[in-house]
C-alpha cells in the first residue's frame, strides 16, 4: 500500500474526524451486542440512562481522537497499525452508544468536536514524545475508562439491560485495549500526569458531556 504524503494524511484524518463526529464512522465486524434486547423505562429512567450514554458516547469520540492522533505520529509501523486497530474497536462504541441514544430519544454531546481535536492533539503530542510513552498515555487512559464504566454500570437504572449490555462489553474492549498496550511496551508515565493531569481532565469530559 502505498505510503500517504503528510497532505494526504491530513486529508484522511479530517475526513475521519468528520464522521467520528457527525456521521457513523468505520466500524469492524462486530455486532451491537444489544441488538435483541429491548428495556422498557419510564422517563426519568431515560433521562438518567441517557446521561450516561452520552458521557459515554463523549468518552469514546476522545478516544478516536487520540487514537488517531498517536496513529499519525507513532514512530513504529506496528504501533500505528495497533492504533488503528483499537480505533476502529473504539468506533464500535461510538456507533453503539449513538445508537442507544437514538432509542433512548436523546442527543449526543453537543460538544464532540471539542472533544475530538483536544484528544487529537493529546495524542499526537504522545505520540511524539516516543512510543512507548503514547502505549502509556494509552493504558493509564484506558484504565481510567473502565473506572467510569464500572460507575456508570451501577448507576444506571436497574431494569436497563440494553445500556448495559453495551457498556459490559466495552469494559472488557478498554481492558484489552490497556493489556495490549502494556505488552507493546508501555512506559509509566510520570506522577502528576497520572494522579492529577489525566483525572482532572476525565472529570472536566464526564462532567460537561453528561449535561450539553
Amino acid at each position: 500500500m502505498r505510503k500517504l504524503s503528510l497532505i494526504d494524511a491530513l486529508i484522511t484524518e479530517v475526513d475521519q474526524a468528520l464522521r467520528t463526529v457527525h456521521t457513523l464512522a468505520p466500524t469492524t465486524e462486530r455486532t451491537n451486542p444489544s441488538v435483541k434486547i429491548t428495556s422498557k423505562l419510564t422517563d426519568s429512567e431515560k433521562k438518567q440512562s441517557a446521561s450516561l450514554m452520552r458521557i459515554n458516547h463523549a468518552g469514546e469520540v476522545s478516544a478516536q481522537g487520540l487514537y488517531r492522533g498517536q496513529a499519525l505520529t507513532a514512530k513504529h509501523e506496528d504501533i500505528r497499525e495497533q492504533m488503528r486497530r483499537s480505533a476502529m474497536e473504539e468506533n464500535d462504541h461510538l456507533n453503539w452508544c449513538e445508537t442507544r441514544l437514538n432509542e433512548l430519544d436523546d442527543h449526543k454531546s453537543y460538544l464532540s468536536p471539542l472533544w475530538y481535536l483536544g484528544s487529537f492533539g493529546l495524542g499526537a503530542v504522545a505520540g511524539l514524545v516516543g512510543d512507548k510513552w503514547s502505549l502509556g498515555f494509552v493504558k493509564d487512559t484506558e484504565d481510567q475508562v473502565v473506572k467510569h464504566l464500572d460507575e456508570h454500570l451501577k448507576n444506571l437504572p436497574a431494569n436497563d439491560n440494553t445500556s448495559r449490555t453495551i457498556l459490559e462489553q466495552m469494559k472488557i474492549d478498554e481492558a484489552h485495549h490497556a493489556d495490549v498496550a502494556v505488552e507493546a511496551g508501555a512506559a509509566e508515565l510520570p506522577l502528576p500526569i497520572r494522579k492529577f493531569m489525566m483525572p482532572l481532565m476525565s472529570k472536566i469530559m464526564t462532567t460537561v458531556s453528561g449535561k450539553i
